[in-house]
Formats: C-alpha cells, sequence, structure tokens
C-alpha cells in the first residue's frame, strides 16, 4: 500500500505557495516529448522469483566489458582494478561513512579527502583540489559557472572548443541557461580549432579546451592559456581519461587555471554507467570560488595531527545565495576508490600504466588503418583515436559486435552527425589476442 501522507488540501495549499496551479506547472521545463502519456507497458505486479528470472533473461542479451575484446570508451574506460580496492572500499568503516560534518568524529573519512585533493592536485598540475564533484560533465558545468563568479558578473561569456566532449557541453548549456551565461559552442570535429581563440573578446569569462580531447587527440593548451590570459580569461583544462595525466603534460603546466574532468579511469569500473566522480582543481587565488568542499591539515589543542573541513561554500553551511554551489555532496566512496588505486600505483606505477596504454592503442592504430577503407584520423593520441570509414561507423560496431568484438563508439552517438567516425579505446587490458581478433573482424566486415 502506497504511503500518502497529504490530502488535496494540502497539496493545493503547498502549490499556492510555490505559486503554480497544478502539479504540472512544477514539470513545465521538461520536454512534451519525455513524458509519459500513461503507465509504462509492463505487467502490474509479479513475484519477486519471477522479476529475477525474467531480469536475468533480459541482461543475458547484452554483452558484458569483460567477455569479449573490448575497444569502447568517450570518456568511459575499462582499466584493471587491482582487487584490493574492491575489498578495502568495502570495510565498514569506509563503506557506512557519511558527510563529516562533526570533524571529531570523521577523522578517517576527513583523511582520505585529503589525501585524494592531494593526489588530484599532483596529477593535475593544481595548487588545490576539492573533495569531489558528481562527475566530469557537471564538474565542467560548475567550472564555467565559477569563471563568472571570478570575474564578478562583468563578463558573462564562455567559449567551448570544438573538441569538447558533447555530453559535457550539453551539461554546461543546461547550467548556462539559467544563470545568464552566453555560450559560444563550436560543432565537434577533429583536427585543430582556431575558431576558438578567435572568438576571445573583452567579454568572455573563460574558454574550456578538453585535452585528449573527444577525438582521442592531444591539444596544446599554452596558446589557449596565452590568449585567454591576454583577454583577462580564464583557461578551464577538461580531460576524461585521467590515466592520460601519466604520460602528457599537465595542464597546470600549461597555463590551466582550472582543471576538471572524470576520475572514472582510476579505481572505478564502468559500473553499467555509474557512479563516476568529478576532478576538479584550480589556482590557489581562485579557491574561495571553488565550489564543494576542501579538506585541511591541522593540529589539535594537544598538538597532534588532525583533519577538518577547511572551505565547505555549499547551501547546506551558509546563507543559500553566498553559496558557490548547491550540489549536496561529493562521490566519496568513489574518491576512496581512486585514491586507494592511485597509491598502489605510485607516480612510477602510473606512468608505466600509462605507458602501456598508449603502447597498446598506437599498435591497434597501426593494423587497423592499414585495411582497406580505413583511415586513421587523429594525428596525435593517448589511448584513444578515431577512424573514419568508409561504411557507416555504427553499422560497422553493430557487425563487429555479432562477430565478439565491441569495437568502439560511433562518433554519431555523440554528436549526431559524423556517421562514418568511430572512436576506438585501447587500455592495458586490450591484449594481443584482442587486438589481433578486432583486426580480423575488421577486415571480414570492411571487405
Amino acid at each position: 500500500m502506497r504511503y500518502l501522507p497529504l490530502n488535496n488540501n494540502d497539496r493545493a495549499a503547498m502549490l499556492a505557495k510555490v505559486g503554480v496551479k497544478s502539479m504540472d506547472d512544477l514539470f513545465t521545463d521538461v520536454p512534451k516529448s519525455a513524458v509519459l502519456d500513461g503507465l509504462i507497458d509492463l505487467p502490474k505486479h509479479q513475484s519477486e522469483a519471477a522479476v529475477e528470472r525474467y531480469m536475468s533473461r533480459l541482461s543475458g542479451k547484452s554483452i558484458s566489458a569483460g567477455s569479449v575484446p573490448f575497444f569502447c570508451g568517450a570518456g568511459a574506460y575499462k582499466h584493471h582494478i587491482p582487487a584490493t580496492v574492491d575489498h578495502l572500499i568495502q570495510r565498514s568503516e569506509f563503506l557506512t561513512a557519511y558527510t563529516p560534518y562533526q570533524p571529531e568524529i570523521s577523522q578517517g573519512t576527513l583523511q582520505t579527502l585529503f589525501e585524494f585533493q592531494t593526489q588530484v592536485a599532483l596529477l593535475t598540475g593544481m595548487d588545490v583540489a576539492n573533495a569531489s564533484m558528481y562527475d566530469g560533465s557537471t564538474a565542467c558545468a560548475e567550472a564555467v559557472v565559477m569563471a563568472t563568479r571570478v570575474a564578478r558578473g562583468k563578463k558573462r561569456k564562455a567559449v567551448l572548443a570544438s573538441g569538447l566532449h558533447p555530453h559535457y557541453a550539453a551539461a554546461t548549456q543546461t547550467v548556462a541557461q539559467y544563470l545568464n551565461i552566453e555560450l559560444v559552442a563550436n560543432a565537434s570535429v577533429p583536427g585543430n580549432d582556431s575558431a576558438t581563440i578567435d572568438q576571445i573578446d573583452d567579454q568572455t569569462a573563460c574558454i574550456v579546451v578538453q585535452s585528449p580531447n573527444v577525438f582521442g587527440e592531444i591539444i596544446d593548451l599554452e596558446p589557449y592559456a596565452e590568449a585567454a590570459h591576454a583577454a583577462g580569461a580564464l583557461l578551464i583544462a577538461v580531460f576524461n581519461e585521467p590515466v592520460a595525466l601519466g604520460a602528457i603534460k599537465s595542464p597546470g603546466e600549461q597555463g590551466a587555471d582550472i582543471v576538471v574532468g572524470e576520475g572514472q579511469g582510476i579505481g572505478v569500473g564502468l559500473n553499467f554507467g555509474g557512479p563516476h566522480v568529478g576532478l576538479f582543481a584550480c589556482r590557489q587565488k581562485l579557491v574561495r570560488q571553488m565550489p564543494g568542499r576542501v579538506c585541511g591539515e591541522t593540529v589539535d589543542a594537544n598538538g597532534d595531527r588532525g583533519f577538518v573541513l577547511t572551505l565547505s561554500t555549499r547551501e547546506q553551511h551558509i546563507r543559500r545565495e553566498k553559496a558557490t554551489s548547491n550540489i549536496c555532496t561529493n562521490s566519496g566512496l568513489c574518491c576512496l576508490a581512486f585514491t586507494i588505486h592511485m597509491t598502489l600505483l605510485g607516480e612510477a606505477g602510473l606512468r608505466q600504466m600509462a605507458e602501456v596504454n598508449h603502447a597498446n592503442a598506437c599498435d591497434l592504430a597501426d593494423r587497423l588503418s592499414a585495411i582497406d577503407g580505413v583511415e586513421l584520423v587523429t594525428e596525435t593520441f593517448f589511448n584513444e583515436f578515431t577512424l573514419r570509414l568508409t561504411k557507416p561507423a555504427a553499422d560497422v560496431v553493430e557487425a563487429l559486435a555479432d562477430k565478439g568484438v565491441l569495437g568502439g563508439v560511433p562518433v554519431s552517438r555523440l554528436t549526431g552527425d559524423l556517421d562514418d567516425l568511430l572512436l576506438v579505446t585501447a587500455t592495458e587490458v586490450a591484449t594481443d589476442e584482442d587486438i589481433s581478433a578486432y583486426e580480423v573482424a575488421l577486415k571480414e566486415v570492411m571487405s
């Protein structure tokens, strides 16, 4: 039986208080095409055993990432996660730890977040990092909002480079449209992007550039940083694959002011789409405008080391109008998984892991681009690259799946066009046998 504590009069009073006439008025921003007309076409009820059997049959129709050669990426990456990671995050003191509202009884959680922040700051080449965001796309949106705060509202224009992941651009657009932020988004195309620099003017608060970008290309951020700074704007550097930062020059070294990205590639599995963990770092001078929490190290009255919430500019802690973000929590368990994996790797391990990723991708790119009807589009890349095919990429992916190879992500799934482009990823889990299987399958599909 459903529990409905409110009667019609209660609901009418609540609607009148918020200034709407009906419940439907609360959902006017939802597109009509996304609104269900009636109930979902499902059986009214089934026993638990019947539901389990049905769901098991349904899941059996899918090909899991670990069961076949797997070369998909596009923002979510399959890496080997040591068994130690899952073992440690499931310890009760970690798994059940909640938001550290009371630092004196949350020292373990705070220390873990402090270590996480240190790792992210070192990885990105920045001065300070926060205790995480939900994922890379919302971190990107929050970075743009932060840039307009830094400009004290005098500049409200943000330029998005063509290589920014379309999902990140869409999340940023969702937030920006309600905050009077003008977004200049360039069409997603591989290759050099001079338009971003040309679009910077005295009204520009920030430019957003991704490297490696959505097509896998490694971008030199320094020209963008110079152009942005010359106009009094900030450079926001974005990444999808954190392992890449073990091989390429950090965004901070290249002049970025804010660095955001997705941390899923380290310690966090694919998990059928989530949860993920957003990384967010910036220059020291900008820290008070950074969203989320910052955990700090201090000493207590006895001189012993302790940890505190140094900065917590959320609506739960201060007046709502003074908050830098309404994000209500960090991805604590995913932060912990990230931190444990990074600790196990160490700097040398991360560099070695990055080298193996790059070597596997180069081997795969060489083999696939030698096939008739296949052209390598990206000249420089880390572990992800783009191919141009003489057949629709979506059809090729389906045909490869029928042969037991998950061959990548059609770019059209991300952009809605560019039907002939295929995004392919090879991480350290791609074996020689996997790469050979892909080569053989693609030859057959393209013939």
